[in-house]
């Protein structure tokens, strides 16, 4: 079996399962944010209404509305404040962090654990090696809060192998954008992608972290990374972490494997209309930006902030950018301060924002208006996602992001990285 079927079916009580089969299993742990807590606590109020016989295994973590703008959304803040109370569910209230971040960071996903969420994102947690999937809000509320299950079928297996060594001033973000674009969107409907090869081996944590968030722009159910003595350093490095539960697959032969050699690849951008839009940064070299960003599901973490003091330490941003810098988490935010990227990245004109999701639909940091640009590290460029349907969302590298927010216009990171010489 490989590490999902291994995972399902221990949650379900069989000696085995396959691809197809159709199993209900026990769920470790449902992680919603403040956009979809209230909803799924009203459903339950209203349809299921017992006592929740799993308090500790329901965590919601309020990542869009950290300072809510409008009296309508504090009350959904309050809301989801009085049901967690309530339910005696875990509350990570505003400034702890963008939902996904907290939740690794607190040991709240550990390898072989099934964890489920609101969040379309959530497979991102396969980067610890646990079965992630996002649900809809009443399967949250008439199975996972009631019963502490849910319902699977166990998906087919499609292993993406990665190898080769990149060049300077391409990063593993790039890579996961141009794989987005390799693969298609919606290309591996259903399917558990494994990240494997040696360019994944080689990389720490939170760089593996960026492979299985996208599996929802491709359609996939689920995608993961084998645990290793990387995971397996990781979690022990987490308040609460536990290697116990690791989960590694048998390494049977798969019918579908992808092969992908890096070596040759430039920094990619993720142009507008959505995330599998992307092109060599060449493509779109000068395009006006009013809005750089380092945040979002796949962004704010120390890696990136760590890459744009590498182009930012001693130079400003363009006048006519605004840099938002966001921290995935308040450890983030603490390394940051710790190693002088705080200050850094202030004096280069960035403006922090408390550890959340960023700008991400507007919902905390306000919105573009018509004919504005963005390039951030988010996961998501929908029109319309961060206000004016004719706004531009871009995604890069923070390195791309970084290059651009000096010169107002998208630029090539390459300019101003080379190996072993930060700045030109």
């Amino acid at each position: 079996m490989n590490l999902v079927e291994k995972i399902l079916a221990r949650a379900s009580g069989r000696e085995s399962v396959s691809a197809g089969d159709v199993v209900v299993a026990e769920v470790d742990r449902l992680v919603m944010h403040d956009l979809s807590a209230y909803l799924t606590g009203k459903v339950y109020d209203e349809r299921v209404g017992v006592d929740l016989p799993y308090p500790d295994r329901v965590v919601t973590v309020f990542d869009h509305h950290f300072s809510p703008p409008t009296e309508q959304q504090a009350d959904v803040l309050n809301r989801n404040r009085e049901w967690a109370k309530r339910r005696g569910t875990q509350l990570f209230d505003c400034g702890s962090g963008n939902i996904h971040n907290v939740l690794v960071q607190h040991g709240l996903a550990l390898p072989g654990q099934i964890v489920v969420g609101s969040d379309s994102h959530t497979p991102v947690h396969g980067a610890v090696g646990a079965l992630a999937v996002a649900l809809g809000n009443d399967s949250h509320a008439g199975t996972v809060m009631p019963f502490g299950k849910a319902w699977f079928r166990v998906p087919e297996l499609v292993q993406i192998e990665l190898s080769g060594q990149l060049r300077p001033g391409t990063t593993p973000r790039d890579v996961a954008l141009w794989l987005v674009k390799e693969l298609g969107e919606g290309s591996v409907i259903y399917k558990a992608l494994e990240f494997t090869g040696p360019f994944i081996k080689g990389l720490g944590f939170w760089d593996r972290w960026l492979f299985p968030v996208l599996c929802v722009d491709l359609g996939a159910k689920c995608g993961y990374i084998e645990p290793d003595e990387v995971t397996r350093a990781f979690v022990e490095s987490l308040p609460n972490g536990s290697v116990d539960g690791i989960v590694n697959g048998d390494g049977d032969p798969v019918e579908d494997v992808r092969r992908f050699d890096v070596s040759d690849l430039p920094p990619q951008v993720a142009a507008p209309p959505t995330v599998g839009n992307v092109h060599p940064v060449d493509d779109v070299v000068g395009t006006p930006v009013q809005w750089a960003e380092l945040g979002g599901h796949g962004g704010g973490r120390l890696e990136d902030f760590v890459l744009a003091a590498r182009v930012l330490r001693g130079r400003r941003i363009h006048p006519d950018v605004k840099l938002n810098l966001v921290p995935g988490n308040r450890e983030v935010f603490r390394r940051a301060l710790e190693l002088g990227l705080v200050a850094d990245l202030h004096e280069a004109g960035g403006t922090w924002f408390p550890p959340s999701t960023g700008s991400n639909q507007t919902a905390n940091m306000g919105a573009m208006s018509a004919g504005e640009a963005m390039i951030s590290t988010h996961s998501r460029n929908f029109p319309g996602r961060n206000g004016s349907t004719e706004a531009s969302m871009y995604l890069a590298s923070a390195l791309t992001v970084a290059a651009s927010a000096v010169a107002g216009r998208i630029t090539d990171p390459r300019r101003h990285v080379s190996e072993g010489k930060p700045h030109e």
